[in-house]
């Protein structure tokens, strides 16, 4: 654990993650090209609030959640302790932008995408800090060219900092996104990190930056090539099934969910990640040799999708 004094960082972080926001939004409200996002400021009276950006009912997107956050505290949220014990007793600074888009289309995936930084702090102590992020791929008629695509431009936005990182990230995406009681993942992954600062504050925070810079590059060529494809409604009725393994992994493993719930966070900018729309269904099993079938098949376990040596 690197220990510094990053709270003169603060601001930086800050200007980079609401830049990013604004990118991010005016990038998918013109791909969608008739919905825009509705700002939503709020305040945590523990400290700190934020601004949620929803959009809703797009040609494109059913719902598109693109959240900034700014929350601090006298003492670190159980579910932060829990994964890092020796943070008990901290006062914490987080600040992040974590999105969720839920097409209306099942030709295109759902995606998600979170960029972070944490600083724990107390008195006669120095700072313990870290930045975490990535970004995953939830398709439901997956195309094999899109979902190389999507691990090519993961893996463009981490090689600049040393080849061990995209196949480290990619591991950990794979095994973070996976819903243990359903034997599956949640999609293909991508790239997921946490914990990060053995490369010191500013390479960290380069990293951190190339990975939200990057989700853009990563997602809209696939929207553009899938957003028109015909689909009817057994399609659709199979995007609203899987829609259920979202809801079940945020709200049984996902820590970012619990710590914004046990950190007083704004429950409806919380659960923003939640598909408007959703169904469950008992004992579905998927026709043999059905594209439904192929889902399960190849796309929900692990594979290199770059076919690059470990």
């Amino acid at each position: 654990m690197i220990h510094t004094q990053p709270h003169d960082q603060l601001a930086a972080v800050q200007q980079f993650l609401q830049q990013l926001q604004d990118t991010i939004c005016a990038a998918l409200q013109q791909a969608d090209g008739s919905a825009h996002f509705v700002e939503d400021a709020w305040q945590r009276p523990e400290g700190g609030g934020g601004k949620s950006r929803v959009l809703t009912g797009g040609k494109v997107f059913e719902q598109a959640g693109v959240n900034y956050s700014h929350v601090f505290g006298a003492n670190m949220p159980a579910s932060a302790t829990a994964h890092r014990p020796e943070l008990a007793g901290r006062s914490f600074n987080a600040c992040g932008v974590s999105l969720v888009i839920h097409p209306n289309n099942p030709y295109l995936p759902t995606t998600h995408a979170n960029v972070r930084f944490f600083i724990a702090e107390k008195a006669g102590e120095p700072a313990v800090w870290w930045f975490g992020g990535g970004f995953d791929l939830t398709p439901f008629y997956p195309f094999e060219e899109d979902v190389v695509h999507w691990h090519q431009t993961a893996k463009a936005a981490v090689d600049p900092f040393g080849a061990e990182y995209y196949p480290a990230y990619k591991k950990w995406c794979d095994d973070y996104f996976y819903l243990k009681h359903r034997g599956e993942t949640r999609g293909v992954g991508g790239l997921f990190f946490d914990d990060l600062n053995q490369l010191g504050f500013d390479t960290s925070f380069a990293l951190m930056r190339a990975v939200g810079e990057a989700f853009i590059p990563a997602y809209l060529p696939i929207v553009e090539r899938r957003k028109a494809t015909p689909y009817g409604e057994r399609e659709r009725q199979f995007q609203l099934y899987r829609r259920g393994r979202y809801v079940e992994f945020n709200l049984v493993y996902d820590r970012g969910t619990l710590f914004g719930l046990q950190s007083g966070g704004r429950t409806e900018s919380i659960l923003m990640s939640m598909p408007p729309l959703v169904r469950w269904q008992y004992g579905f099993q998927p026709e043999a040799g059905s594209a439904e079938a192929l889902l399960y098949e190849r796309y929900l376990k692990p594979q290199d999708w770059l076919q690059l040596k470990a």
